[in-house]
């Protein structure tokens, strides 16, 4: 290929490939951030109901994981007599890499790359959610339809639909991922290929182009870059063989943003709704609040039911007799102050702090299309985004609470009274993930809000909403 028509190729291929990461940026990756938080929502409450059923055993080193960047979890075979351990080590794997990927990945043009799109595909295909089926050739998508099958027997209707409607959402979010990260893949190659372009076979003569050559330039001028032969042998293809110029005019065709025709009306976002969905979300966490609560209860007996003294037999009876409060049973807690980086102690009265939970979970189910709920749509948006944050804060602060309280148990109890001890980490998995979808639609009224006062101030006009309607039911 002509020097010039070389030049003018890299040219119009960097302008092309500076508005695509512009649209992916501005547009698919929003999608992308999207459809990763329902994948990993639903996958979740799936996980949650394995380890409820008791189809998988709860990984004790599940939280003490760290992760610095995404891998993908073991999908080999395994013994069938390994069967449960295998499916507990790998299914909390996977749903720790989910947390990671959703939660503290940074999905950007600029951090993304061909090997984290990689990464990514690999962990949205380590179990085949759009075909799900017991003879899969796939070793964890036909482990997981066993325990999808198994985990609706003899279960309300109620679970098997939430089973349902999640494995709906698995399904089309995955379609809906691969869509984007195919998108992100072709964009990468190309500008790999243009840096390769711009660094080493700009000025390459015909007879020197080859893979081997390119390799060793590579080295030196493009140090730390992987070499990827396929990628190269596009290049040479377009650049110096007879079929280039058509294959140059395919890519930039390929990569080139179809110009979508303007709206005449723009689409009102309803911010109230986004908030009073949050209040539901947050709302819903009242179930499991009180299905720790049974377990908490229990777990207190069971601590308190040693061999007391011949004192406090005495000083018991005399309270049963004359119905007095109980005497007051405080526990000394610890726990990880995560911004500081030190252990903190908290005593806490249990009795007290049972009141008071009892007392926020009535709170709590209100919001779910209660009292409370018909009250905060009549608000403005300032006094519901308070109540929100509010609530947020509360059922983090639990979470911290009980989770101590959950190693304050486990670590007191006789040990002939250790396997009565009730665990409560799945549950805390689950309130986990209500305050997370709580705090992200918080966040995303904010940033919606934001980015209209900016257009605003720009000068862009925008259409008042119309009149209120019923907000969306929960998702």
């Amino acid at each position: 290929m002509a020097e010039a028509g070389l030049n003018i190729y890299i040219e119009t291929l960097q302008q092309v490939l500076n508005a695509r990461k512009d649209w992916l940026d501005r547009t698919e990756l929003v999608k992308l951030k999207e459809e990763l938080r329902y994948f990993q929502g639903s996958f979740s409450t799936l996980y949650n109901i394995y380890l409820k059923k008791k189809l998988i055993d709860e990984d004790p080193y599940k939280q003490e994981t760290k992760i610095s960047e995404l891998e993908v979890p073991d999908s080999s075979s395994y013994q069938d007599g390994k069967r449960i351990e295998q499916l507990t080590i790998r299914l909390a794997s996977f749903d720790n890499q989910l947390d990671f990927l959703v939660n503290f990945y940074q999905l950007n043009v600029d951090f993304l790359n061909l090997d984290r799109i990689k990464r990514i595909v690999g962990l949205i295909r380590y179990i085949d959610w759009v075909s799900l089926v017991p003879d899969s050739e796939s070793v964890m998508t036909k482990a997981v339809s066993g325990l999808t099958v198994n985990a609706k027997v003899g279960v309300d209707t109620l679970t098997i639909s939430i089973i349902g409607e999640c494995l709906s959402k698995l399904s089309k979010s995955t379609v809906a991922v691969m869509k984007i990260l195919k998108d992100l893949n072709t964009y990468y190659r190309e500008n790999y290929k243009l840096e390769v372009r711009q660094k080493v076979t700009q000025f390459m003569a015909v007879a020197e182009a080859i893979p081997e050559n390119i390799r060793k330039k590579m080295s030196s001028a493009m140090q730390g870059k992987p070499f990827y032969r396929e990628l190269i042998e596009e290049l040479v293809r377009e650049d110096y063989s007879p079929a280039g110029s058509d294959l140059r005019d395919s890519v930039l065709n390929s990569l080139r943003i179809v110009d979508e025709k303007p709206k005449v009306v723009k689409p009102v976002i309803n911010y109230k709704n986004i908030l009073l969905d949050g209040i539901i979300v947050i709302g819903g966490s009242a179930n499991t609040l009180t299905e720790i609560t049974f377990k908490l209860d229990e777990n207190h007996l069971v601590l308190e039911s040693r061999k007391k003294s011949f004192i406090e037999l005495i000083k018991e009876l005399i309270r049963q007799i004359t119905n007095a409060e109980p005497e007051e049973v405080v526990y000394t807690v610890e726990y990880m102050d995560l911004t500081k980086g030190i252990p903190i102690k908290e005593k806490i009265n249990f009795h007290q702090f049972r009141a008071d939970l009892d007392k926020k979970i009535r709170i709590l189910s209100s919001f779910v299309r209660g009292p409370a709920y018909n009250k905060l749509t009549a608000m403005p948006e300032e006094q519901i985004i308070g109540y929100l944050e509010r609530n947020i804060k509360d059922v983090q602060n639990l979470h911290k609470t009980l989770g101590a309280l959950d190693d304050y148990f486990k670590a007191n109890v006789a040990p002939e009274s250790r396997e009565k001890i009730k665990g409560i980490k799945p549950d805390l998995s689950a309130l986990k993930n209500s305050f997370v979808k709580a705090n992200q639609l918080r966040h995303d009224y904010s940033a919606q809000k934001e980015e209209e006062e900016q257009m605003k101030r720009l000068g862009v006009a925008s259409m008042a909403a119309p009149p209120e309607t019923a907000p969306p039911a929960v998702q």
